[in-house]
């Protein structure tokens, strides 16, 4: 099993004395490009001792805009880039350049915007965010995580949705997932480390044939060193996932960009990247993880698992 690194903490606890050199800074993708770039701003921001309320005035905006802004959660004009460095007092044409050509990388459209139709805001944030991590810790108690769905599976979870679907629409919401799946077939994938509860291997989703195929491909994904599959099975009585889902998401390290931990709700999700927040439920994972069956004996209930279904 892959061990955790340590919690990072929160955008504003990790903002440097001075600003980090992001002339060569990692891709990951336009989201955490424009974590690091909102990161970068409020940094200088606090340092040149200006108001959020000062800096929106600056960008014919409000301090609500340059809350969403450092946090990462819009994009950036460069014209408004500008004008904030120069309230912040950066003048320097290499650091000015090298910012701004940081906007420019953040605001190119990921692969996923060409399915926005599809993606509402709060999840789209989630998909950016899943393509940059190095590490996906996630708990489900009710379905396999998405990143894991056979096409089988999936063809059947995104039909559950209420209503109907514009013709078209249900085969791209598949082709979607699919297309998040392939992160973990590149040449350096995250790790992805999975706890289920033994329900959402019971519930036969999609039907028995679904399932014993779904089955045979978590067998088949956790047996690759980039993936931990762990169940805990209903013997062991209540457990400290007994809260709901959730994800946490590292990214490499060099980026700076803090954990996040990930809650769906129905209509909306929350982020949370609160050094404490994170840490409560870096915790929660580690009890789950102790918890639950180690991945060989997983191995084992799911081969247990498959051939009861196949009765």
């Amino acid at each position: 099993m892959v061990p955790p690194r340590e919690p990072v903490g929160s955008a504003a606890e990790q903002v440097p004395d001075r600003p980090r050199d992001i002339r060569d800074a990692p891709g990951g993708g336009p989201t955490v490009l424009r974590i690091m770039l909102g990161q970068q701003l409020r940094g200088l921001r606090e340092r040149a001792g200006v108001t959020r309320e000062a800096a929106g005035d600056r960008i014919r905006g409000s301090h609500a805009k340059i809350s969403r802004l450092e946090n990462g959660r819009t994009g950036f004009k460069e014209r408004d880039v500008g004008d904030l460095l120069t309230l912040y007092g950066v003048h320097d044409v290499d650091e000015r350049d090298a910012l701004l050509a940081l906007a420019r990388r953040a605001n190119a459209p990921g692969w996923w915007h060409q399915y926005s139709d599809l993606l509402p805001p709060w999840f789209e944030t989630y998909v950016g965010l899943e393509q940059a991590a190095d590490q996906i810790r996630t708990y489900e108690p009710q379905f396999v995580p998405g990143l894991l769905q056979t096409e089988a599976m999936i063809r059947h979870v995104t039909a559950l949705r209420p209503g109907s679907m514009p013709a078209g629409e249900h085969e791209r919401r598949v082709e979607l997932r699919l297309r998040r799946q392939e992160i973990l077939d590149g040449a350096d994938p995250p790790t992805l480390w999975a706890v289920l509860d033994e329900a959402a291997l019971r519930r036969l989703t999609g039907g028995v044939e679904v399932m014993q195929a779904q089955v045979d491909h978590l067998l088949e994904v956790s047996e690759q060193r980039h993936v931990v599959v762990q169940m805990v099975p209903f013997g062991h009585g209540g457990h400290a996932g007994a809260g709901g889902p959730f994800s946490i998401l590292r990214f490499p390290r060099e980026a700076g960009v803090p954990d996040v931990v990930y809650l769906e709700q129905l209509t909306s999700a929350l982020y949370l990247d609160k050094r404490s927040d994170v840490d409560d439920y870096l915790a929660t994972m580690e009890l789950l993880c102790v918890q639950a069956l180690p991945p060989d004996e997983t191995r084992d209930a799911l081969r247990t698992l498959r051939d009861e279904l196949g009765r």
